[in-house]
């Protein structure tokens, strides 16, 4: 017996049960394993209906008339695969919506973002949502969300910069991923270096600069996911602190 959001309207109601109606138990242990949703794990608590991630986005499709309220609503959810659904109805709001929509979508966003509490939530919503929103805005919130003691506060500010990225806008990206340098959690250094790959597939020079300057404190993790791409031997020097500067 699965565990419903009380109040929901009649379509969220729905779509919370469509995505019931496809829970797979033993498929739902794995992801609780995946997602490290034990006990002092950084998921802890988090709940899985065992969906995958392309049939719980076909099934949003279905809903694309739910309201902000409703999705706010849904990410009340205490099940990781219903604030997913709820996510990507903003996420393509957001995208289709003009101006006004987007700053309703981008508030709703950053007022329940406590329930935007593992990876693949954040992964899947913050270059979507907030980075484009702040990509022409002031940027002081992501400032904050990097000092936050809460991780997936500082996962939304990463990942917000992909938006920066794509955009050719790299600087605030690189004074944050300097910031973070120091950051206690993995999942951070994989972030960060995920990003640095992203922005070194536009400038190489800027990423092996930024590499080269921070060599020292850069985290093993953040290191190798920034260098992933380069060829076998490039990538043995780099992490030797050999990096070809033009």
């Amino acid at each position: 017996m699965h565990t419903p959001v009380p109040g929901l309207s009649s379509e969220a109601c729905a779509a919370q049960s469509a995505l019931f109606a496809l829970a797979d138990t033993g498929k739902a242990a794995t992801a609780a394993r995946y997602f490290q949703s034990g006990p002092g794990q950084y998921g802890e608590g988090d709940q899985f209906l065992g969906i995958r991630v392309p049939v719980i986005r076909e099934t949003a499709r279905q809903f694309n008339t739910l309201t902000l309220a409703d999705c706010a609503a849904l990410l009340q959810s205490p099940y990781n695969e219903v604030r997913v659904l709820a996510l990507d109805v903003m996420v393509r709001r957001f995208a289709k919506g003009k101006v006004d929509v987007q700053t309703a979508v981008y508030a709703c966003f950053m007022q329940h973002r406590d329930r935007i509490n593992n990876w693949n939530l954040v992964d899947g919503s913050a270059p979507y949502i907030s980075g484009p929103y702040l990509l022409k805005r002031d940027r002081g919130i992501l400032w904050e969300l990097a000092n936050s003691p809460v991780l997936w506060d500082r996962r939304i500010a990463v990942l917000s910069t992909f938006a920066f990225i794509r955009a050719g806008d790299f600087d605030d990206a690189l004074k944050l991923y300097a910031q973070l340098l120091t950051d206690p959690h993995d999942l951070m250094h994989k972030a960060c270096g995920w990003m640095l790959r992203e922005l070194g597939k536009r400038d190489e020079a800027r990423l092996l600069g930024f590499l080269h300057t921070h060599y020292a404190a850069l985290p093993r993790t953040t290191l190798r996911y920034a260098i992933e791409k380069f060829p076998p031997e490039q990538r043995s020097a780099m992490l030797k602190g050999d990096f070809p500067i033009r």
